[in-house]
């Protein structure tokens, strides 16, 4: 029988790793999540086996992984050992197999999301102050000696 890789994309956030290996109508689904191991096979609607296997960039959490299966594709839930770290790639080597893809319709860059959330917030803050100032009609000067901040 035939066995060829399923073509697969990735995109990484702070607590998991997301893999999808498109494959339609898929049938026979094993996925094995490892500690530092993904290994996934199927057969798709023409009865060709479908195969992967991955050795991860870190090590993860394989016993809270989890895996969905769909129409066209099945998608893996992989919770990292180490969250909040961003992987700079998903395979431990540093080469990138033909078959995998980043998945950019998904992918985000969160690192740095806190402080930027945290700025956002202040500066809201800061102009819900001034325009509450200018509803209560208090003066510019006024305003910047009730300032919190001095």
């Amino acid at each position: 029988m035939p066995r060829q890789p399923a073509k697969t994309l990735w995109y990484d956030r702070p607590q998991y790793i997301f893999l999808e290996f498109c494959v339609e109508d898929s049938t026979d689904i094993k996925v094995d999540i490892e500690d530092h191991r993904v290994v996934f096979s199927c057969e798709n609607a023409d009865g060709v086996e479908m195969y992967n296997e991955i050795n991860l960039y870190a090590r993860v959490n394989s016993k809270d992984s989890q895996q969905k299966r769909s129409d066209r594709s099945i998608t893996c839930f992989i919770r990292k050992w180490k969250e909040k770290v961003a992987w700079p790639r998903l395979t431990k080597e540093n080469i990138k197999p033909v078959w995998l893809f980043v998945d950019f319709d998904n992918w985000r860059d969160w690192e740095g999301d806190e402080e930027a959330e945290m700025a956002m917030t202040e500066q809201y803050a800061e102009v819900s102050l001034r325009l509450l100032h200018l509803y209560l009609g208090l003066s510019s000067e006024t305003a910047a000696s009730q300032d919190p901040k001095q």
